[in-house]
């Protein structure tokens, strides 16, 4: 048909409720597109009839369909339709019947694919956060006292007068605060432990599996990255569609091994629940969900400086820049980060000061074999169809929020030398001044943990799960100040006497190996108190700090030994 001769567009207005199904119209065995029209108005007119409650329709794309042009609008709806006609359907369901479908619904379905990940969020503005940190009245702190076990876990009268003393100003690190046992003393940082984002998603958790005790809930992967949190989700319920590493769990438990083992994730309904971990979701997975039919949005708990992080790429993307990810590229936050990202933008990811150092040389190159080592050294992990020369050209860097600052730092200062030595403009590195992409609780953890490592110390003990990003970061400068002296550890069980500790050795690529490492010989003298640091990860709950510093205190004689109550007397004094 000649362009000529070609129908006026139709608008198609798609409307989907709160968890992703799509309004359609039912007539007898077929479904089909429930608000049409010549144009927007008389669509939205249609729609109105229907649902009094919808976002202003945003239009998503074009396409062919039933021999007319459809230009393609969504909008999100509340409430039930008042027309008894139409109805709310997934879209996988639609797509699983295609003799429901007429030819103008199958068609626009077919093109529906890339936009599906925009549909939860249809309600927010390009600037809103998902899920923004609650202020300290609204923070649902009954959750980490609701039995023994949640006590045990999250609760610490040391930690809490800790924070109290120190924590003047949530953003900056004090000076650290020393903890008088007598025979042993602890120099505790100023912050440690849980950030905003992980309360907010253990929050979430909890409160979900409360409001929901008919309902299956799962976790997309791991809520944080340590295991006794894990667990306590685990026994009152809870259960995961993959591991860390993205791998799917089989309905018989443990990760898939072979393609045709039946999957948890085929198993999903739009009646069950599946909460994003504060790592954020790959477009992929979000896309999964949608099809489903299952809400995204109520349960999504990716952290809002995660999400800060996927803003700045967005608008680098915009501005022309090719985005480098700091990050691990197995891990779950960069691995969201990146699939976020090249919907905007070309990326790549770099793992460290070493790898800028490698696509740096690539960019000051004019050899011709400069593409074949990119793809060697970056395989799977760069977008698709990546072009070193036009894609190298400007770039801006963003990082995983986990990571060392004055590392991601290096990096950017580094690759505005090699611009600013190739093409005499470092304006071509974008980043330098944009450090909102740096999540402060990370970096003030590292601020407050650098301040206490200037105390004379005789050891330090970092606390967090095996594949806590943030965790290891931490023990890496307590490894620069005390080196054989700083333990990476799990928990109080991980110190076994004042002789041996069970120490994590992270190997790389989120792998390591447990070690036995001496601390102290059992027939030291004795003589000054032992100066001890101890710190936790972003996901160290505050009961395991305090396990361990009762661990420790049982390897002294109790009558060297002050009573908490003495040392948090002592605390409170001016």
């Amino acid at each position: 048909m000649s362009t000529l001769n070609a129908p006026p567009s139709l608008i198609a207005l798609l409307a989907f409720n709160g968890s992703n199904q799509l309004a359609v119209r039912k007539l007898g065995g077929k479904m089909g597109l429930a608000f049409t029209g010549t144009d927007l108005a008389m669509a939205t007119a249609r729609l109105e009839s229907s649902f009094k409650e919808h976002t202003a329709p945003a239009e998503y794309f074009q396409t062919d369909a039933g021999g007319r042009r459809y230009r393609v609008f969504f909008a999100q709806v509340n409430g039930q339709a008042a027309d008894s006609e139409v109805v709310f359907t997934s879209i996988e369901s639609l797509e699983q019947h295609p003799e429901w479908l007429p030819p103008s619904l199958a068609g626009v379905l077919r093109d529906l694919d890339p936009h599906l990940v925009e549909i939860p969020y249809l309600h927010l503005g390009e600037n809103d956060f998902i899920y923004k940190f609650r202020p300290a009245q609204e923070r649902n702190i009954a959750i980490y006292a609701q039995d023994a076990a949640a006590h045990a876990l999250y609760q610490s009268r040391l930690c809490a007068a800790i924070k109290e003393l120190a924590r003047q100003h949530e953003r900056s690190a004090a000076a650290p605060v020393t903890l008088d046992f007598g025979a042993v003393q602890y120099v505790i940082p100023s912050h440690f432990g849980f950030c905003l984002g992980v309360k907010n998603a253990i929050e979430r958790a909890y409160e979900t599996l409360a409001e929901n005790p008919g309902r299956r809930v799962f976790m997309l992967s791991e809520l944080i990255h340590n295991p006794f949190v894990n667990e306590d989700l685990l026994r009152r319920g809870l259960r995961y569609l993959q591991t860390e590493k993205g791998l799917p769990y089989t309905t018989a438990g443990g990760a898939a091994s072979a393609p045709e083992q039946p999957l948890l994730w085929d198993t999903l309904t739009p009646e069950d629940i599946v909460i994003i971990p504060a790592f954020g979701a790959t477009d992929e997975d979000k896309r999964r969900l949608v099809r489903k039919g299952i809400s995204v949005y109520h349960y999504d708990a990716t952290c809002m400086l995660v999400e800060k992080v996927w803003k700045a790429a967005r608008a680098y993307g915009r501005e022309g820049f090719t985005v480098v990810i700091h990050g691990k590229h197995e891990h779950e936050e960069t691995k969201a980060t990146f699939s976020n990202t090249r919907r905007y933008a070309p990326a790549v990811i770099v793992r460290n000061l070493d790898e800028a150092r490698q696509l740096g040389e690539i960019v000051a190159s004019t050899a011709p074999d400069r593409a074949a080592r990119f793809e060697k050294l970056f395989a799977g992990r760069h977008t698709p169809g990546f072009d070193v020369e036009r894609h190298l050209e400007r770039v801006a860097v963003v990082n995983q929020t986990t990571l060392l600052m004055n590392e991601t730092l290096e990096i950017i200062e580094h690759l505005r030398s090699v611009y600013r030595e190739k093409f005499s403009d470092e304006t071509r590195v974008g980043g330098t001044s944009r450090r909102d992409t740096l999540c402060y609780a990370t970096q003030v953890n590292q601020d407050a943990l650098s301040r206490a490592l200037a105390e004379p110390l005789d050891a330090a003990f970092v606390i967090g799960g095996k594949n806590s990003s943030n965790t290891y970061q931490l023990y890496r400068l307590c490894e620069q100040s005390l080196g054989d002296k700083a333990f990476f550890i799990q928990s109080e069980s991980s110190i076994e006497s004042l002789a041996q500790v069970k120490h994590y050795v992270y190997v790389g690529k989120g792998s390591g190996r447990c070690e036995s490492r001496p601390l102290w010989p059992t027939d030291a003298p004795a003589g000054a108190p032992k100066r001890i640091l101890i710190t936790g990860g972003a996901s160290c709950p505050d009961g395991i700090i305090q396990q361990v510093i009762t661990r420790i205190n049982a390897f002294f004689p109790p009558a060297s030994l002050r009573s908490v109550d003495a040392v948090l007397a002592n605390l409170k004094q001016p």
